[in-house]
Order: structure tokens, then sequence, then C-alpha cells
């Protein structure tokens, strides 16, 4: 019976192998949704020629961050300020033809109380001096416009950002006032920043339901946060918000656009930068979390293997969600006290008996965080 002991101790080990098990983690958490897009710049303005004329200087370097109101280019002045000399000198007359009509008007104003003259002159003076108010008018409507013309021979930027390169050279002759004006080049802002991207429909539901049952704010109501990850960043440690979400799913793609807005002190960003984004997928939640080494898979399905009073290895088939730091998300199929294997999973079959060692997943080594 003695020699027998070794070969019953080798079977029985073989039929109760160690696993580590673990209650799962018990903890309110936010499920983020992450997608990918790109920046664009909250202002994109392309400079034009507002008058026809002779480039006669550039005063920038291509690529130079500018400043609202900074002086871009100027167009050969000469021709509007002699529309201006000639408008000044249009306003005069006209005045001195008002002053002349006054006075005329006066006169006969003077001569009808002694019956000098007839209504029909008084009436004729009262006449004159209204048309000679009416060209004043028009004189000085066109001074302010010829000033207007003299005014846009300086080209000056409208916002503040980084201007492209020149598209025109001095000497050049541009043509303005039209649709057809002259392009001279291109600014666009550069704090804060623009980030567009595209969630298809189905999250659109969710959201939308989520918002109706109160367990998300509406993006459309609120600023959500949102985090961003550059492509060359794992972390996403760049805060923002949402501002904005279209009005309708694009058709042919059945996604729709989402836009969220980051402060840029440092310029790091920059129209057309591609970028990850993480958008708060629903609110704070009681969650329980495992690793995901305690997680199997049987064709299509998730499960784990829990302990029961026995010492046998249960099949619990499992809903996962999304990981978060570190760990997994797990929706349904398990209960917040059970005991799950959560080191050896391979080496147990549902209904086996184990040898389990329980340890706090606190004290277990940490699994490799998957991609967030």
């Amino acid at each position: 019976m003695r020699g027998e002991e070794p070969g019953q101790q080798a079977g029985a080990a073989q039929q109760a192998p160690q696993v580590v098990v673990s209650p799962p983690i018990q903890k309110t958490v936010s499920e983020w949704d992450e997608y990918t897009g790109r920046f664009a710049a909250v202002e994109e303005v392309e400079v034009r020629a507002r008058v026809s004329g002779y480039l006669d200087s550039i005063n920038f370097r291509d690529g130079d961050i500018i400043y609202k109101g900074d002086l871009l280019f100027v167009i050969d002045p000469r021709p509007y300020q002699a529309a201006v000399d000639a408008a000044k000198a249009r306003v005069q007359q006209a005045r001195s033809q008002v002053a002349l009509a006054q006075r005329e008007l006066g006169r006969a104003q003077d001569l009808r109380r002694t019956q000098a003259v007839s209504q029909a002159v008084l009436d004729q003076r009262a006449q004159e001096l209204q048309s000679a108010t009416a060209t004043q008018l028009e004189a000085e409507a066109n001074l302010r416009t010829s000033e207007l013309d003299l005014e846009f021979t300086q080209v000056r930027s409208p916002v503040t950002g980084r201007v492209s390169n020149r598209l025109v050279s001095v000497g050049n002759l541009v043509s303005g006032g039209t649709a057809q004006s002259t392009l001279l080049t291109t600014i666009v802002s550069l704090d804060p920043m623009h980030f567009y991207f595209d969630a298809d429909q189905a999250a659109y539901l969710r959201y939308v339901r989520l918002a109706q049952d109160g367990a998300r704010k509406s993006s459309r109501e609120a600023q959500n946060p949102v985090a961003l990850a550059l492509p060359d960043e794992k972390d996403f440690k760049h805060a923002g918000k949402m501002d904005f979400v279209d009005n309708q799913i694009d058709a042919s793609t059945g996604t729709i656009r989402g836009r969220a807005i980051f402060e840029n002190p440092n310029l790091l960003f920059t129209p057309g930068l591609f970028a990850r984004i993480r958008l708060i997928g629903r609110g704070d939640y009681p969650a329980l979390l495992l690793p995901d080494s305690a997680i199997g898979t049987d064709q299509t399905r998730r499960y784990v293997l829990v302990v029961d009073g026995e010492n046998k290895a249960q099949y619990r088939p499992v809903q996962l969600g999304p990981i978060i730091d570190g760990m997994r998300v797990v929706r349904e199929g398990l209960k917040p006290d059970e005991r799950v294997i959560t080191s050896g999973l391979q080496r147990v079959r549902p209904g086996q008996a184990v040898t389990p060692v329980d340890q706090p997943l606190s004290q277990q080594p940490q699994q490799a965080e998957a991609p967030r």
C-alpha cells in the first residue's frame, strides 16, 4: 500500500492544479470612447486684394507668426491718393454750392415777404438748395469710398496666426473688388485649435439614449471633457472639451461629425495634424474589473472560471467592456464576491477540482496595460 502512495499523490496533484484566485475589483469608473481625427484652424482666412494695382511691397516672411492688424502687402497707393484729393475737391465745390443756395433762398424769402418775387421763385430757390445738399452728400460719400480704396492699398492681417507663403511677387498687377480678386496668401489661427472627428451612428444613438436616461450629458448641451494623444504619444495627456456636434448623419458614411476645442499656447498643434481622441462614453458607474489574463475565449464567447465552495472551477460566460487603467470591465455574468481564477486559467477545465491560492488583485503583479 505504501508503494502506491507516490502515484496516488501524483494523480491527486494532476487533478487539483494550483491556481491563483481573487474576487474582481469593485470600482466606480468612467468609460471613454476613442476616435481619430485631425486638427483644423478656428479661423482660416484667404487674404485677397480689395483694390487693383501694382504690388509695391511685401512686409512679412513666409511662415511668420503675425498678429491682427499687421501690415502684409502694400499696393501702389498713388492713383488712390489722387482719387481722394479729387473727391475732396468735389466736396468743397458741393459745399460752396450749398452755401450759395442757402444765401439765394434767404434773399428770396426776404423778397417774398415784400411781394417782390413770386412764390414760384421762392420754391425754385428751395429746390436748388435741396439739390445742392444732395450733391454735397453724394460728394462726401464718394470721398469716403475713395478713402476706403486708399486704405485698402494697405493689406493688413484680419486675424492672429501663421501666414503661408506669398502667392504674388512685388511688381505684379493684382486685381481686387471682384469675385476673382487676386489671392495673396492665407492665414490660419493657432490658439485655440479645433479637432474634428467622426462617430458612427451606433455611437450616436447610444449617446442620445444615455443623455435621455440622464446617464451622460449630451455634447450638444454640455462641454464634455475629452483627452487627446498625438501620433508619437501613448498617453492621452492633452485636455480639451466638446463644442459642436453636427446636425445630421452623413448618409454616405453613416457617421456624424463632432468637434472639440483645445488650447494651444505652445503652438504644438497645427491644422491637419492627425491624433487620437477619447470622449466620455457614459457617466460614472460601479464596475467589476479583472485582468485580461483571467478571461478566456470559447469560440465566440468570453468566459471566466470561478472557484465554488467545493474548490471546483465553474464556467461563467461574461460580457466585457473596455480596458480602464489596465483592467477589463466585466459588464455581465459575474458577481462581486465570486473567486475568479486570475492565474493558471489554461491548466483548468470547467468542473475540475483545483487548489486555490487566494491573492487579492492589488497584490498580484501588474498586467501590461493594453493600448487605451
